[in-house]
């Protein structure tokens, strides 16, 4: 008997059995991945926006509260929270408030009061201490992806500031 007669032969169509899974497996996996991509570049968009709303909510809460409000002022700001929906990267430490004067540079003396921010714009000796407009800013904004196969893109977001004219800081008769 020669051996060469007992090695059992293949047919073409025998030798493709499993191709088709793991074709589709490898479809899906790609497919999964593009998918996974276009959610993550959608937050990424989500959260640039939303630091665009949470300096501007920020501004217009510091141009009608007094300078001391600064915990109420940022609460608001964040939609009443600590942090945004699906945003926990944006958060109070993130939003920062400058009290700016008429040239624009920050206010080293804040008046005591609104009544004394007044005072000190009606003043040309005190035009230093006047309150002119409210800068707010979130900086140190870093995008980390919900899915961990994306962690390479650790984003650092562009600063969202706003600034405002001030107008009661918190002045009532």
């Amino acid at each position: 008997m020669n051996t060469f007669s007992t090695i059992r032969r293949s047919t073409p169509l025998q030798r493709q059995r499993g191709a088709a899974a793991v074709e589709f497996g490898l479809l899906c996996l790609i497919f999964l991945t593009i998918v996974l991509g276009i959610l993550e570049l959608g937050r990424i968009l989500y959260l640039y926006n939303t630091m665009q709303e949470v300096s501007r909510r920020g501004a217009r809460e510091a141009v009608i509260r007094w300078v001391d409000q600064g915990s109420a002022i940022k609460t608001e700001a964040l939609f009443g929270g600590s942090s945004v929906p699906a945003g926990d990267e944006i958060t109070a430490s993130n939003i920062v408030i400058r009290y700016l004067n008429a040239a624009g540079n920050e206010v080293s003396t804040l008046p005591s009061s609104p009544g004394d921010n007044m005072s000190a714009c009606s003043d040309i000796t005190r035009a230093d201490q006047c309150i002119y407009s409210v800068s707010v800013a979130l900086e140190n904004v870093t995008y980390v992806p919900m899915v961990k196969l994306f962690t390479f893109l650790n984003i650092a977001l562009p600063v969202a500031k706003v600034t405002m004219h001030a107008e009661s800081l918190g002045f009532n008769d």
